[in-house]
């Protein structure tokens, strides 16, 4: 959970090293996946091995600063579509602990194509950064195949509507 925490991290960092011009909202296929996602930056790439739920995941990151805010889309392959419960599960938790946050506001969440689980969740959450500054969180947990998701966003306040191209935007092919 520890490396899940860094990578986490990461998306953390790129929101609090400064912002970008507007939104450039563009449509992004996620490789080896079968998912699209609209992104209103170009996203970057990176990758880290994480421990989830008993078992050692690539996990691999797209993200991107636009304005306030850091977008991004992390992903791996658990194998086998029976592990993805556990490991959205697991996930979620250490996303929440890592924001220092006891409370989160949270709706089912399957976007068309992904598998039927009672995990596949989009929450909101407030917590604090590194430097203990405020931050808002809206992320999505979700699987397909054996693939497992989590769609999420770091911002100072999110505003209504904001976020909705970027959650309305993952679809799978």
């Amino acid at each position: 959970m520890g490396r899940l925490l860094a990578t986490a991290a990461l998306a953390g960092a790129a929101f609090l090293c400064g912002c970008s011009p507007g939104l450039d909202w563009r449509d992004t296929r996620v490789e080896a996946t079968a998912l699209r996602a609209m992104f209103p930056c170009k996203p970057q790439a990176d990758s880290h091995p994480v421990t989830l739920a008993g078992r050692e995941l690539k996990l691999q990151a797209l993200v991107c600063r636009a304005g306030a805010s850091t977008f991004a889309l992390l992903f791996a392959d658990v194998g086998s579509p029976a592990m993805a419960a556990p490991v959205l599960r697991e996930w979620k938790a250490a996303s929440l602990a890592r924001l220092h946050s006891d409370q989160a506001r949270e709706s089912h969440f399957v976007p068309a194509g992904a598998l039927q689980l009672s995990e596949s969740v989009q929450l909101m959450a407030s917590g604090k950064r590194p430097d203990g500054s405020p931050v808002q969180m809206r992320a999505a947990y979700f699987a397909h195949g054996p693939h497992v998701f989590e769609a999420v966003i770091y911002t100072g306040q999110h505003e209504p509507g904001f976020a909705d191209p970027f959650f309305d935007g993952l679809r799978f092919e």
